[in-house]
């Protein structure tokens, strides 16, 4: 995390603790709603398509609830989504009837996007999703290709940019998407706890809106009558973190000060460079395909559980995760992959700690 975005966090933390929540909130109205200004110009919007929300997932969740799902409705979706969303789009299936579609993926990986117009030309398709990177691998998916299918149908488009915030430039407008969710940390180096929603002007006008509205986004009229927020703010919470939405902010201001393009071009290369040097140890097998990959970069081994690495590195203060197959099911599945260790290379990293971590694989794997 940057300093400018621990400041932030701390600052307003400092003037919450000094002088009471509501008037501190107050105090910081303007700089709070300047955020949405800032988000809005990172991924080619305006403030009134961005809610400020607790993370990708609760964005997704509130976009979900827009819809009214009945038995036989279609959702299409890949099979490289993330976890937590697959097992939501089986909820609905389990409870709602609602009938989940998988597209399939093109020969060298990720979602084929003809796979995905002959799904959602069902009459009965009501959405498409699709996580853009998926958590479990550095593949990154034909997002725009789906988004080109989905406005030629007339099909809805929800998009999961968890992963692709702050690592990948975003143009929605070129995404022609109806949603799009993300969180504040990850590539963004934004505060934990914090991310945004993005509903295009489409999904506004249509009325969409989350089953469960809150007084934050809409205005109690009458005894039977509610109107709902004209902007997206109608996807919010009336409880808000404020000093994670200012931390948002800096995080944004950070990143677009840095470069989105540099630091995404920075990242992929060190990224390519640490799948290169993982391709010489033996039993060691590099897990990312499709036609272009992004900075998070995934290896199973042969007879190593990929946990065991990871706590290998992290006793020598190098920081990586492991996926499990049930992080990516049906990805996994197919690959036969039961664990694999996640590397994620951020453009301030080094050329000499990338090797210095592939090298700790390799000794660690030669012991094994």
């Amino acid at each position: 995390m940057p300093d400018p975005v621990l400041e932030a966090c701390t600052e307003y933390l400092n003037l919450e603790a000094e002088i009471g929540g509501y008037e501190a909130a107050a105090a910081r109205e303007a700089e709070i709603a300047a955020v949405y200004d800032d988000v809005a110009r990172l991924i080619g919007a305006r403030a009134t398509n961005i809610a400020v929300v607790a993370n990708a997932t609760a964005g997704f969740i509130q976009a979900m609830t827009s819809f009214d799902f009945s038995p036989g409705d279609v959702i299409v979706t890949t099979k490289a989504d993330y976890t937590s969303y697959q097992i939501q789009l089986l909820s609905l299936a389990q409870r709602l009837g609602v009938v989940v579609r998988h597209a399939a993926d093109l020969p060298e990986g990720g979602v084929d996007p003809d796979s995905v117009m002959e799904l959602a030309r069902d009459t009965r398709c009501r959405l498409v999703h699709v996580s853009w990177i998926p958590t479990h691998s550095g593949i990154i998916q034909d997002a725009e290709g789906v988004g080109q299918v989905c406005e030629e149908i007339g099909v809805p488009y929800l998009l999961d940019a968890c992963q692709a915030v702050g690592q990948l430039p975003i143009d929605v407008a070129r995404l022609k998407c109806d949603y799009l969710s993300a969180t504040a940390r990850k590539f963004l180096r934004g505060p934990r706890g914090m991310g945004f929603l993005y509903a295009s002007d489409k999904a506004l006008a249509r009325g969409d809106h989350p089953l469960y509205v809150d007084m934050r986004g809409a205005k109690w009229e009458s005894s039977d009558r509610y109107q709902i927020e004209p902007t997206a703010m109608r996807y919010e919470d009336w409880e808000f973190p404020y000093a994670l939405v200012l931390g948002l902010g800096a995080a944004t201001r950070y990143a677009l000060e840095v470069g989105v393009e540099l630091a995404s071009a920075r990242a992929f290369a060190l990224a390519k460079r640490a799948r290169g040097l993982l391709t010489t140890i033996p039993g060691v097998r590099v897990l990312d395909g499709g036609r272009e990959q992004c900075a998070i970069v995934t290896a199973s081994f042969a007879r190593i559980d990929a946990r065991d690495v990871v706590s290998e590195l992290s006793r020598q203060r190098i920081n990586t995760t492991a996926s499990l197959r049930w992080y990516g099911l049906l990805d996994f599945t197919e690959r036969q992959v039961e664990t694999a260790v996640r590397i994620s290379p951020h453009y301030y990293n080094t050329e000499e700690e990338v090797d210095g971590a592939i090298a700790a694989i390799a000794r660690f794997v030669s012991t094994q």
